[in-house]
């Protein structure tokens, strides 16, 4: 969504978002690329509706939007996981009715029922991943296997950070042998002199389209979102993507309907089609990101069920660990050492 102005009161803001509300407008609030062009023209053709789609960079710009609007104006909003316990405390959400997503019982063993919402009230997995090391092998003298060969003095100004709080602070936790979703401040600390230490490397955060960067030549190494890295390897073949050895950050992204939409059965039916086999095929196809049925992932051809980047093994799951929530307090220390890293 293009920013808006600052003469813009509040008021105004509301008053645009309410002229949003129509029963032949679903209102979805994402990242921008983030939804199959065909599985939105699909739905608006079998629905008779218009999908209104606005977007976002980051999580917290996000979070800040729908706070800001207390939950009016969007019918259906994206959250990574860590997102949702804060979001439906701070009663931004509602709850989903299951029983109107009558192909739920298809999802993937483990991706229901997580910590950030165990009884999944209030959101339902869309797709998963994980945040691992991508590098250009033309570029660098050996193979990149740690995250902590990102701090190697001959990559100057060579190294990509995702523009994710989350994701950079895990990867500093991960290589210091903590867990990504602690709360001991000593740790985050140490997260932080380790991320300043790195600082000589950085060439750029980037949270959009961030494959981009290394396709362009302008990064050689870096940190990367498996489906982004799929994307780029369909235009690079020498872009690799690996698990770091130290383990990798685990994510998932979910549908929530937010408490102020005035459209929440379209929103139901939205998701509802979302989950259908044909729809989960097509994340896959078109984005390549791991969608979240069985049904979906036996349509793919066998190249892409068993693609690796797209699909990790067990055994590299098991060595990463997905991002929680840890918590208002904690989440503050996270900020307060982000702002100071941004400000190096």
């Amino acid at each position: 969504m293009k920013a808006i102005s600052k003469a813009v009161g509040l008021s105004a803001l509301l008053f645009s978002l309410s002229t949003l509300a129509n029963e032949n407008v679903l209102n979805v609030y994402a990242w921008g690329g983030y939804l199959p062009e065909a599985s939105l023209k699909a739905f608006e053709k079998q629905h008779g509706v218009t999908v209104n789609y606005s977007t976002f960079e980051n999580n917290e710009s996000m979070y800040t939007k729908l706070k800001l609007v207390k939950g009016k104006g969007y019918d259906v909003v994206f959250a990574s996981a860590y997102f949702i316990e804060k979001m439906s405390r701070e009663g931004l959400l509602s709850e989903i009715d299951h029983s109107q997503i009558t192909n739920l019982s298809d999802a993937m063993e483990g991706l229901l029922g997580q910590a950030h919402d165990p009884n999944n009230r209030y959101s339902l997995p869309y797709i998963w991943g994980v945040t691992g090391i991508s590098y250009n092998e033309s570029l660098v003298e050996e193979p990149i296997t740690k995250w902590a060969q990102l701090w190697d003095a001959k990559y100057a100004q060579q190294v990509m950070l995702i523009d994710d709080i989350r994701d950079v602070f895990g990867m500093a936790l991960k290589l210091n042998g903590h867990s990504i979703n602690s709360n001991n401040e000593q740790e985050i600390k140490q997260a932080y002199e380790s991320l300043v230490a790195l600082k000589d490397n950085v060439l750029l955060y980037n949270s959009d389209a961030p494959q981009m960067p290394y396709v362009a030549g302008e990064a050689a190494l870096g940190m990367q979102w498996n489906g982004n890295a799929y994307q780029g390897q369909a235009e690079m073949a020498e872009l690799k993507f690996v698990m770091p050895e130290e383990g990798a950050v685990l994510w998932m992204d979910n549908f929530t309907i937010p408490s102020g939409s005035q459209n929440k059965a379209l929103a139901h039916q939205f998701i509802r089609f979302m989950y259908q086999p044909q729809q989960q095929a097509e994340i896959v196809n078109s984005l390549g990101y791991a969608s979240v049925t069985q049904s979906g992932r036996a349509l793919l051809v066998d190249e892409l069920k068993n693609n690796a980047t797209i699909f990790p093994s067990v055994e590299d799951i098991h060595k990463g660990e997905f991002i929680n929530d840890v918590g208002s307090e904690t989440l503050a220390i996270y900020e307060k050492y982000w702002q100071r890293l941004r400000a190096q």
